[in-house]
């Protein structure tokens, strides 16, 4: 297994980046400190959702009776249609669309984070095919130490988003989406061609 694809995968889909300005908006109202709390939640759980994806997932789908074909065209299927969106600069996974809205559903600033925010199904897809992928436990743990990564990533780009933000602008995160969309698209042509 090419050990380096998994950890492009998940920065293309996750791509924190794309998610400064929706994180800005959610947050605008949030005290310093509630603002920190929401993204150590974010953080943190894009790493849970990527470590359990990685070491259950390939159970969880043998216990519903899915092949890993079917579950490969099914995942290339989807990181296709978040590499669609990407290419449109909107962003991979479903965030909500209605920020006011977002605010009133959710009662505290922690709360925002577990949104589908960072992760979603084409993450989870997409680790359980590649932790399929690994013959050595080893791997399995590279993947998990992958989902420390994004979760590093997250913080840094969330605590900097004012001034990431800034320098690039909004035309500036549209292109790095467009360009995560592109190696996401290529990514989820060979897996649909695997399945």
């Amino acid at each position: 297994m090419d050990l380096l694809k998994p950890l492009i995968a998940l920065l293309a889909i996750v791509n924190p980046i794309g998610a400064v300005p929706f994180f800005l908006a959610s947050t605008q109202n949030f005290g310093r400190e509630q603002r920190r709390r929401t993204i150590s939640v974010a953080s943190f759980s894009a790493f849970m959702v990527i470590a359990v994806s990685a070491m259950a997932g390939l159970k969880i789908i043998e216990f519903f009776g899915i092949s890993l074909a079917s579950f490969q065209v099914g995942g290339g299927t989807l990181l296709l249609i978040s590499a669609l969106q990407m290419l449109n600069a909107q962003p991979a996974e479903a965030r909500p669309t209605d920020v006011d809205e977002g605010n009133q559903k959710v009662d505290a600033g922690a709360s925002i984070a577990v949104v589908p925010l960072l992760t979603g199904p084409a993450t989870i897809s997409t680790m359980v095919i590649y932790a399929e992928k690994t013959r050595h436990l080893w791997e399995l743990a590279v993947l998990v130490g992958y989902g420390v990564v994004i979760g590093v990533v997250t913080y840094l780009t969330f605590s900097a988003s004012g001034r990431i933000a800034k320098v690039l602008g909004r035309t500036g995160i549209n292109v790095m989406t467009r360009l995560m969309g592109l190696i996401l698209a290529a990514m989820a042509v060979e897996l649909l061609a695997d399945g």
